[in-house]
């Protein structure tokens, strides 16, 4: 008689098919696509987190989590910039993908308690960081003064603008700029770092969290650190080729650091010496 297969549970590198919700449209190359598991519960993302979501038959990418549903679907912000990004974001309703993970660290908020917390976002930097504002929030009486510095190349870029208005009426302080104004737009034109000028905040015990273009987020610390704020409560998200998750490949390696395994939040006092080193 022959032995029945063993079944063999799925690793860390198969993915799992997750069906798309919902869909919309935030920029004209950006779209949030919310994801519930054709089985099974949805992974248990934290804030800074990111999960390998595949397209199937072309590739898969690392996609930061920026939300989560009321029944704990997974919400992601996805920018059209290749080939896989361009087939996820082109995926309908109904439609599947799939999602590795977790991986990655997380933002420090628990840790952020009794401080002044300063976001700092660019572009779509702030998806990443948006699970993190929600948790701030939703303690809010546990943090002292929260503020969000967020600018875009257009008033078009920015992300999520309705909840920007909804998140100011929850006692966030937001701020906004653009590189390019238009006639209607009344906020600031200029850089990120730029909006430091215009907050007040204790910088010797605030906790900052950045995230965007890298040359942003180096001249956004250089300032944060002008004022005050320590490298060791300034944390940043990176991004390099990552492509396997579980730190086996090397694609991601920045120095000592394997950014899927060891990031991709950290502290600026861990990677501001490496961040000079230009990766191929």
């Amino acid at each position: 008689m022959a032995a029945e297969p063993h079944s063999i549970a799925p690793g860390p590198m198969v993915p799992q098919p997750y069906v798309v919700r919902s869909r919309a449209r935030e920029t004209a190359d950006t779209w949030t696509l919310e994801l519930v598991p054709s089985a099974g519960a949805p992974i248990e993302l934290e804030p800074g987190q990111f999960a390998m979501l595949t397209a199937y038959g072309v590739g898969e990418a690392p996609i930061s989590i920026s939300g989560r549903g009321a029944d704990g679907s997974l919400v992601h912000t996805v920018r059209d910039v290749g080939a896989v990004t361009a087939e996820l974001c082109r995926a309908p309703r109904g439609g599947t993908i799939g999602v590795r993970g977790p991986f990655g660290t997380i933002w420090p908020v628990e840790d952020a308690t009794g401080a002044d917390v300063v976001v700092l976002a660019g572009g779509l930097g702030l998806a990443p960081l948006r699970p993190a504002v929600e948790a701030l929030l939703a303690d809010r009486e546990s943090y002292g003064r929260l503020l969000l510095l967020y600018g875009a190349r257009t008033p078009g870029d920015l992300l999520y603008p309705e909840q920007l208005e909804a998140w100011r009426e929850e006692g966030l302080d937001v701020h906004l700029t653009v590189d390019a104004g238009t006639r209607s737009w009344l906020d600031r034109v200029g850089f990120v770092s730029d909006l430091l000028r215009d907050v007040t905040f204790d910088a010797e015990s605030a906790v900052a969290l950045v995230c965007g273009p890298e040359v942003m987020m180096r001249v956004t610390v250089s300032a944060l650190l002008e004022r005050g704020v320590t490298a060791d409560c300034t944390y940043v998200s990176l991004e390099r080729s990552m492509s396997c998750g579980i730190g086996h490949c090397g694609h991601c390696q920045l120095g000592p650091f394997l950014i899927c395994r060891d990031g991709p939040v950290f502290s600026w006092d861990q990677i501001r010496g490496w961040l000079a080193v230009r990766e191929l």
